[in-house]
């Protein structure tokens, strides 16, 4: 009895441990399959990271080569930057060039217009007419002719502290001049002035030969409202008419750009009074007023210019501003009228201060030699 128990025990410990065996083979199994598997990932793991590598060093590459070209580009850029800025400043420095050139070449401009510039005006006169001469009837049709003779006076610039000085006798400012100074006794003060010679500005000398048409008028404010050969037409009816102070037209002249016109007349007279009248109204697509006026033509003839140098005068410098300009003009007269000081006569004296400048004009009676 207890050897069959025992002998089942143990079928019943087989048992358990052949399945117990049965079960870690299955673990060993399971194990190996999960090792595979894990070594299956470990291989994909690696050929990824390997990838990974792979990009990571071609960015890598792809950045340095980027860098590289990024850097050269910036060089390049530098390069082209410095170009320009030198560039830049040479043409700056052209510019200032020519900015100070052109600063010249104005000064040098507006001295010669102020050398040679004519400002004159011509003053006007009362003309009175002694005779009449007997003229032959071509005469009586011809153009009222004037001639004018136009001089400008030399003339000078006086700047602070100098005195402009015209004696009676050229002698006297000839011994002026030889002096190398003069003393002058201002106010118990010694002032020492040097005389200078004059040169003066260019002038000039021309003649205005004036003409006025006896059957002319210019007529002007006349805008091209018609065709131009129709606004011809217009003005040549309209200037016929007597009713209106017209007359018989010989010929008629028109510019549309600046709307204006020559109307001549047949006969003397209408111009005259057209031309006095200064306005008259010309059918043209309607009532229009113009303007008329005398018809001159101005030649300029014998135009001369010379230079010349008072020899009556003296220009005195180094004046110093001791006392009113009259008062100081007052003590330089006394001192060069003294014979004792190699002076004469004054005829006239003009002082100018410190800080202004004027300009003195000569006329021929002055000496003036060109």
């Amino acid at each position: 009895m207890n050897g069959e128990l025992v002998s089942s025990e143990d079928e019943q410990s087989l048992a358990r441990a052949v399945a117990e065996l049965e079960q870690w083979k299955m673990k060993v199994e399971q194990a190996d399959q999960e090792k595979s598997r894990l070594t299956l990932d470990k291989l994909d793991t690696d050929d990824k990271k390997k990838q990974a590598q792979d990009s990571t060093q071609k960015i890598l590459q792809a950045q340095q080569e980027l860098a590289e070209d990024s850097a050269n580009k910036m060089k390049e850029i530098e390069v082209q930057i410095r170009t320009i800025e030198r560039e830049n400043t040479d043409l700056r420095n052209n510019l200032e060039r020519f900015h100070e050139e052109r600063k010249v070449k104005k000064a040098e401009i507006d001295t010669f217009q102020r050398r040679f510039k004519i400002r004159a005006e011509i003053p006007e006169k009362g003309l009175k007419f002694s005779e009449v001469e007997k003229e032959e009837r071509e005469d009586l049709c011809s153009d009222t002719e004037g001639v004018f003779t136009i001089t400008q006076r030399p003339c000078t610039l006086l700047s602070g502290g100098e005195a402009l000085i015209t004696f009676e006798e050229e002698k006297v400012a000839q011994q002026i001049l030889r002096l190398a100074k003069c003393s002058v006794v201002v106010d118990q003060t010694k002032m020492d002035v040097k005389p200078f010679c004059l040169n003066l500005e260019p002038s000039v000398k021309f003649e205005v030969h004036l003409a006025v048409s006896k059957k002319t008028v210019q007529v002007s404010q006349a805008p091209p409202v018609l065709p131009e050969e129709r606004m011809r037409d217009r003005l040549e009816i309209s200037f016929s008419k007597p009713s209106r102070g017209g007359g018989e037209v010989e010929r008629v002249s028109y510019d549309k750009s600046s709307g204006t016109a020559q109307i001549a007349f047949l006969n003397t007279g209408v111009a005259e009074r057209l031309a006095l009248s200064g306005r008259y109204p010309v059918d043209a697509g309607g009532k229009m007023m113009v303007d008329v006026a005398p018809l001159y033509q101005y030649k300029l003839k014998k135009f001369q210019t010379y230079c010349g140098t008072p020899t009556r005068s003296i220009l005195l410098r180094g004046i110093q501003d001791a006392l009113e300009e009259e008062d100081l003009q007052d003590y330089l007269e006394i001192h060069f009228q003294k014979p004792s000081n190699y002076g004469g006569e004054v005829e006239s004296i003009k002082y100018v201060s410190k800080g202004t400048e004027v300009k003195a004009f000569f006329s021929e009676d002055l000496g003036v030699k060109a």
